[in-house]
């Protein structure tokens, strides 16, 4: 096992990996930007260095001054967690250079899989269902327009090296493909120093449902069932549940078994997450792969009673999944909300600032992930979420019971955020019914504005 960790994020998660290293007896190393020298991670580290200023493009992204910081700190190993570096097969060869292990797959799943065209080529060959599109990079508008009305809008303009929404467009005419065509390159150039993109075809309002990987260097490849992150808002996941109530056994099985198929056909190691759009007649096609953790990994923890974080690092390690993820069967329900520094009566605006109060729920079958506390500051560059709320139950309308309490009892003030929002939700009929898709908070956020006009006049 690893003596010292060094962890390449901030935030919930960087909190979440120091958490996991001290179960296991392992020393950290915390890196932080000036912005965060008051962060919760920063300060439960057994170490923290600083790596730059504010900007991630000065700190948390500077592949240099992260390995300065673990040849000062003396790592063995680095966590990148979730963004930033997580997905850069580069760092992880720089890592290995140094003799220092990344805690995540070898470059060579990563790049097979992170950048999304190839990805689909490699979906392809294994025999994963993948939807209509262009067969590589789209380099000009004119050619963009001739696979557009090949395949038929509407279309999905999508950056290879995208995430989290961003590099994204969808396009319903030759008009919008122009305009979204530049402005997805212009995004992911911005965003990922790679403006690359590709085509394929816009199954309207699917369900997005992603299962979970597990693997080790041992030859064991599991899945470990399935989460349901339909509920967004441009493309943004704001709340996810597992299991998934779109699910029927026989769909879990094929999906969850080209998943492993998917992950052996790249010689995949550690924690991976495959990610599908379903249509409504239970026809699935593949969409990427993330080679890292994920955002939303909790309620795959909660619901089958396994320490992800913890089986990253030991995989890393060299050692053997553990025999209760191999045979890993799901015992409760969980529902994720993830809780943004935003405000959803003005267009989600982001809304930094100082936590004038910071009182989390707690009780029964409730988890609250967060670095947030009274008197912390919100930055203004990074990411808006500040929390996630995971609630439990041994029904879905219990997990859901439970999140409401939850919500109604979590006290942020100083700064708006999205827990009203999610609130509501909790109480929508078709919500408690199961009954959305990807469309879902778009027509509620419609039907309110119509509502709002309607009181006006």
């Amino acid at each position: 096992m690893f003596n010292k960790v060094l962890i390449a994020n901030r935030g919930e998660i960087a909190l979440r990996v120091i958490r996991a290293c001290k179960e296991l007896g392992i020393k950290t190393l915390a890196v932080y930007s000036e912005a965060d020298v008051d962060s919760l991670h920063v300060q439960l580290a057994d170490q923290a260095v600083c790596i730059g200023p504010a900007p991630s493009a000065q700190s948390y992204l500077k592949i240099d001054r992260i390995i300065s910081a673990a040849e000062i700190g003396n790592v063995d190993a680095i966590h990148p967690g979730y963004g930033f570096l997580a997905e850069n097969a580069h760092f992880a060869e720089v890592c290995a250079s140094c003799n220092i292990k990344f805690i995540g797959p070898p470059p060579s799943a990563i790049r097979s899989m992170g950048d999304k065209n190839v990805a689909r080529a490699t979906a392809r060959a294994a025999g994963v269902p993948v939807t209509p599109g262009s067969e590589g990079l789209v380099e000009n508008e004119q050619e963009a327009l001739r696979i557009a009305r090949e395949i038929g809008y509407p279309v999905m303009i999508k950056a290879v090296a995208g995430g989290g929404g961003r590099g994204m467009r969808p396009a319903h005419n030759d008009g919008s493909l122009v305009q979204g065509f530049h402005s997805a390159r212009m995004e992911a150039d911005k965003c990922f120093g790679n403006n690359g993109v590709y085509i394929e075809k816009l199954i309207e309002n699917p369900h997005h449902i992603e299962f979970q990987i597990m693997a080790d260097s041992h030859g064991n490849v599991v899945h470990i069932g399935e989460r349901d992150c339909s509920m967004q808002r441009r493309n943004q996941k704001i709340i996810e549940e597992c299991p998934s109530p779109l699910m029927t056994d026989d769909l879990r099985e094929r999906m969850g078994a080209a998943s492993v198929r998917l992950a052996e056909s790249v010689q995949y190691e550690g924690a991976g997450t495959i990610e599908f759009l379903v249509d409504n007649s239970g026809n699935f096609y593949f969409m990427e792969m993330n080679t890292r953790i994920q955002v939303e990994h909790c309620i795959t923890e909660e619901a089958y009673g396994i320490d992800l974080v913890k089986e990253q690092i030991k995989v890393a390690a060299g050692e053997p999944l553990s025999h209760f993820v191999r045979e890993a069967t799901r015992r409760y329900y969980a529902i994720e909300c993830r809780v943004n520094a935003e405000d959803p009566e003005n267009n989600f605006a982001p809304c930094p600032g100082k936590i004038e109060l910071y009182y989390a729920p707690g009780g029964r079958g409730v988890r609250i992930d967060s670095h947030a506390y009274t008197g912390y500051t919100v930055p203004p560059h990074y990411d808006s979420m500040i929390a996630k709320v995971i609630a439990m139950g041994t029904t879905r309308a219990n997990a859901i019971a439970r999140m409401r309490r939850a919500l109604s009892e979590y006290i942020l003030r100083g700064i708006k955020t999205t827990i009203p929002f999610q609130h509501s939700i909790m109480h929508d009929p078709d919500f408690n019914r199961g009954e959305y898709d990807t469309g879902f908070v778009a027509r509620m956020l419609d039907a309110r504005k119509q509502d709002f006009g309607k009181k006006d006049i």
